[in-house]
């Protein structure tokens, strides 16, 4: 057992897809993020104690840090139970992982109140017992990064194999959420079933360009790899101004850019903070001019992870 009673925890905010990787391909964002408290309690079991900053249910089966706390307490069987108290600064259905920080923040926190008895790692599929629920898929490319931090790859999942890639320091990343709401569950419904060879294939050439472009700092390969031929056709239609944003991004700069998750956020690469800010304001002047609400955040990728405070 810790010596820790109750512990703070910082729950990031994460990219998944980065265009090329669909359900593969995530990183982790540094200060944005939810807070979580977790407590220990003479009483078995779990439970949700308070949610600030969003209307979530406080009932364990539907919510994804109490459904992701369930699973890892029926793993390690503890005698104690445990209260959870749940500071939402990522917005519900906002592309950047509002899901995974609840359900990564759970499993890390509960794991340090017990001692560390498993590796970050092994929490990855606790965590995504939460993303069920959140999205009626079995996906780690939120979670994996959460837990993990930098650039995670989800080389497969049965079994599950995640690997880690370092980011290069000077690698920005620049976010507009535009305030709607976009739940996963409806933006995967308006994938295919069925990809033809040829878009397969070429996705394929884009997410191995982009890994070794990570691993060479090469930023033109990485540019031109964060291209989506599978998902971004389909959901572009869901997300204000998206082609404007993204040919306003790649004017001012921007390496690439593409849908954050499932959207509505949309994402761009930058060398360098000067550019990230750059592209920042071309995208608050357009979505100002256009009468649209919309949150701008410019992040380096984070490469601790969920983490206590």
């Amino acid at each position: 057992m810790s010596k820790f009673e109750e512990v703070q925890v910082f729950c990031p905010a994460t990219v998944a897809n980065l265009s090329c990787g669909f359900d593969v391909l995530g990183l982790c964002l540094k200060g944005v993020g939810d807070e979580m408290t977790i407590r220990i309690t003479d009483e078995p079991g779990v439970r949700i104690k308070r949610i600030s900053g969003a209307d979530l249910s406080l009932e364990i089966e539907q919510n994804v840090a109490g459904v992701a706390a369930v699973s890892l307490l029926n793993f390690l069987k503890p005698k104690v139970g445990f209260e959870i108290e749940i500071d939402k600064k990522i917005k519900p259905g906002s592309g950047i992982g509002s899901s995974a920080a609840s359900a990564a923040g759970a499993v890390y926190g509960i794991n340090k109140l017990l001692g560390t008895p498993l590796h970050r790692r092994d929490l990855i599929p606790f965590a995504m017992q939460g993303e069920v629920l959140a999205s009626k898929a079995f996906h780690a490319d939120n979670v994996a990064p959460a837990l993990l931090g930098g650039f995670t790859i989800v080389k497969g999942y049965h079994p599950l194999e995640v690997l880690r890639i370092d980011a290069p320091d000077d690698l920005y990343v620049t976010l507009v959420h535009p305030k709607i709401e976009l739940r996963t569950a409806d933006s995967r419904a308006v994938l295919p079933a069925q990809l033809p060879l040829k878009t397969a294939v070429q996705q394929s050439g884009n997410l191995a360009a982009f890994v070794h472009a990570l691993h060479t700092k090469d930023y033109l390969l990485l540019g031109r790899a964060t291209q989506d031929v599978i998902a971004e056709p389909h959901r572009e239609k869901l997300i204000p101004l998206f082609s404007l944003a993204k040919s306003e991004a790649l004017k001012s700069g921007a390496l690439g850019v593409g849908i954050s998750g499932s959207g509505p956020s949309i994402y761009a690469l930058c060398e360098g903070k000067t550019s990230a800010q750059e592209v920042g304001r071309a995208w608050k002047l357009s979505y100002m001019l256009n009468n649209i609400e919309a949150d701008v955040f410019i992040s380096q990728v984070n490469a601790k992870g969920t983490e206590l405070i």
